[in-house]
């Protein structure tokens, strides 16, 4: 962790900040510029049938730049640190800017003065891993999972990958930060076979260090959900609750963030944008995007536009608390930005989630578990593409898990369809459990119990 977050964690931070400057530096007068620059590092191994599938060692680097001048706004990026290509992207992004229809509410961040808190997610560790030492890793999940059952009758893949990234932006405006992470995962996807029966189950795990993983953690999940399906059928038609593990509550908490943006707040998209103040959730949600924390792997200091990232309470004890803004919709929502603007080299900063956490009730999974009678445990959601209406908040989709009963789960469901409205769910929340689990995109959320959803089978 650095002592001073402005300053850069390291040399190459630093020499791509001293990038950003020098393209800043070159602004003529009445020109805003702004400079987001990258490199990064990315290794994945792929097994199969104990044999290497793929082994791929990459690496990236770029520069994104804004220009803006009499509100118009040009964009141009390069996937190149070469001085002379660097100042290509510049004349590019200034001749864009000559083309680009007048907009008000363009324009670039300026400082806000929300302190940035100190985050250095790299650890040192991750660059000793030989390859030799990767392919080993992921041959071995592979060879954990084979022996886990006897009705595994293969596996699809397994891997094992890492990443380093590191990112740094400036601006005319005096907007200035830079940052580093760096994480590593592995994952498994199993093959079950019993009669004429097939299913598979995905398992993994991810920390910002190799010793953070476990594979062991990572085999048996996968196992578990490819073998206990077998003799699912589709389930009577009814109205039942539906337990959530932190994987599947993690998309419906996903949709919500999604629906709390600015953007589509000002656009008429949102089922919430004229509710600020009121309940849209059960009192026992309380929703966050907080990249401060640090047991997010989304963490981190600055945001895309350079801006200091900070917790942003949106649901609080039921209670909408606002939206997430960054720059351009905040200014054009008369608010100020959220410190959420999310962006690629290769692309203009958008406002986005960046680390959505629901604060930790109280009860384990077999807690929640023995409280319903009657519903569904969900393992899998199908059709989220197609099956949920983000402007209305429409939600259908398909499932597989396991029947509950008087407290306990029960036979195995397929060909089923749960549907209700996003509206409806929250405030139908009945339980939060303690289990928070950290995803590998970021989200942190527990087990959530919905007490009333339609579920459409037999």
């Amino acid at each position: 962790m650095t002592a001073d977050p402005h300053e850069p964690p390291d040399d190459l931070c630093a020499e791509l900040l001293g990038i950003a400057r020098g393209v800043v530096a070159r602004a003529t007068g009445g020109e805003a510029i702004e400079a987001f620059v990258s490199r990064g590092e990315y290794t994945a191994v792929r097994v199969h049938g104990g044999e290497v599938e793929s082994f791929t060692s990459a690496s990236s680097a770029g520069v994104g730049v804004r220009v803006v001048r009499d509100h118009r706004q040009g964009f141009a990026w390069a996937g190149s640190l070469d001085p002379e290509v660097v100042a290509d992207a510049l004349a590019e992004a200034r001749d864009n800017a000559t083309f680009a229809e007048p907009d008000q509410w363009v324009g670039l961040a300026e400082p806000d003065g929300v302190a940035p808190v100190p985050f250095d997610a790299f650890d040192e560790s991750i660059r000793s891993i030989t390859g030799e030492r990767r392919i080993e890793l992921a041959l071995e999940l592979e060879r954990m999972v084979r022996a886990a059952d006897r009705r595994i009758s293969g596996v699809r893949s397994a891997s094992f990958s890492d990443s380093i990234g590191r990112f740094a932006v400036s601006s005319t405006t005096g907007v200035a930060g830079s940052g580093r992470g760096a994480w590593c995962s592995m994952g498994v996807l199993a093959l079950a076979t019993d009669g004429d029966e097939t299913y598979t189950g995905a398992g993994s795990t991810v920390g910002f260090a190799p010793a953070d993983l476990d594979p062991t953690d990572a085999a048996e999940d996968a196992v578990r959900r490819a073998t206990r399906l077998f003799g699912a059928r589709p389930a009577r038609s009814r109205r039942l609750a539906v337990l959530l593990e932190p994987r599947q509550a993690a998309i419906i908490m996903g949709i919500l963030g999604s629906s709390l943006s600015g953007e589509r707040v000002l656009k008429g998209r949102s089922p919430f944008a004229d509710r600020v103040g009121e309940p849209i959730a059960a009192a026992a949600l309380t929703l966050v995007d907080d990249p401060t924390d640090h047991r997010s792997f989304a963490a981190d200091t600055f945001d895309g536009e350079g801006l200091a990232c900070r917790r942003n309470p949106l649901v609080v004890d039921g209670v909408l608390q606002g939206f997430l803004y960054d720059s351009a919709t905040g200014r054009r929502a008369g608010r100020a930005s959220t410190g959420s603007a999310v962006r690629s080299v290769s692309s203009t900063p958008s406002v986005g989630c960046q680390a959505l956490a629901v604060h930790p009730g109280s009860g384990t999974f077999d807690d929640l578990l023995g409280t319903i009678d009657d519903g569904i445990y969900v393992q899998s959601m199908t059709g989220l593409h197609s099956g949920v209406n983000a402007v209305s908040g429409d939600i259908s989709v398909g499932v597989e898990g396991l029947m509950i009963r008087d407290g306990r789960l029960a036979e195995p469901v397929r060909e089923v369809t749960i549907a209700s409205s996003l509206q409806r769910m929250l405030l139908d929340i009945t339980a939060v459990g303690a289990d928070v689990e950290w995803l590998p995109g970021g989200t942190g959320c527990p087990t959530l119990v919905i007490g009333d959803v339609a579920l459409s089978g037999t």
